[in-house]
């Protein structure tokens, strides 16, 4: 296997601080978040986006930490995360290894965050709405029959605010995800609730993805509106029709974001 990795900024091959600096700002490092961890982003985002394959090996720490002038520490740390997510394994004299695609954890939260921080995946698109459409549908018909005041209360302030906003900006795409995790605790399910941070993040990631190069192409919100309404009438199937029918035109209007990128 060769061995990868991500080149330096400045002509000798290795960073300068300000371009350090600017690089970890350009890849999501964020106000408050530590150094490893936009590290990890780094790396993260180029195992998604397929800069690195399943069993190339990464750069050792030593290489690592004088590219970009780091400490051993902070790529330790960052190697740390990759492999509790399950992108890669570590092991004494051979290096850090990027594991099998079905090895990685793709519904954490962060880990789709970096799937989607370049150009997506089509089919691993696919595979979240196809997630999505069998969860959500059931979690609707689930809450149509077990919703309870404050779990309506939460879906009409969610809404509320989507109208508010719009899913143009972060407050809009929070209320968003706001109403779909609502609809999961609604579902007073347990095992469901598991999956309420992944779902949300796909939500997110892929709303914010469909308005990158073009505006939606049509008002989601009515979408939206129709499932609560199902809901809060007691309809489970009503609800789980109206739910079936979001995702669908949901991944509809990601798909033609995707072509529309690429075709760009």
């Amino acid at each position: 296997m060769t061995e990868r990795h991500i080149p330096g900024n400045s002509a000798d091959g290795s960073a300068a601080p300000a371009d350090r600096e600017e690089a970890l700002r350009g890849l999501g490092r964020g106000p408050g978040r530590r150094l490893h961890g936009a590290i990890a982003h780094k790396l993260g985002t180029a195992i998604l986006s397929g800069q690195y394959q399943p069993g190339d090996i990464l750069s050792g720490e030593v290489a690592f930490a004088e590219e970009l002038k780091v400490s051993r520490s902070a790529y330790r740390e960052a190697i740390q995360v990759l492999t509790a997510k399950g992108l890669v394994a570590s092991r004494p004299k051979a290096g850090t290894r990027v594991l099998p695609r079905e090895r990685w954890n793709l519904l954490d939260p962060e880990v789709l965050a970096w799937a989607f921080a370049g150009e997506p995946d089509l089919q691993f698109v696919r595979d979240l709405f196809e997630l999505r459409a069998v969860v959500e549908p059931a979690a609707a018909r689930l809450a149509a029959q077990r919703r309870d005041k404050a779990d309506l209360k939460a879906m009409r302030d969610a809404l509320a605010a989507m109208r508010r906003h719009t899913l143009t900006n972060d407050a809009g795409r929070a209320a968003d995800r706001d109403f779909h995790d609502a609809i999961l605790r609604a579902s007073h399910n347990a095992a469901l609730l598991v999956l309420s941070a992944s779902i949300g993040a796909a939500v997110h990631w892929t709303t914010q993805f469909k308005q990158r190069a073009r505006e939606l192409p049509r008002n989601p919100i009515p979408d939206h509106a129709r499932v609560y309404d199902a809901i809060a009438d007691g309809d489970g199937d009503a609800a789980a029709q109206a739910m079936g029918v979001l995702v669908q035109l949901a991944l509809e209007d990601t798909a033609s974001a995707i072509e529309a990128a690429v075709q760009g």
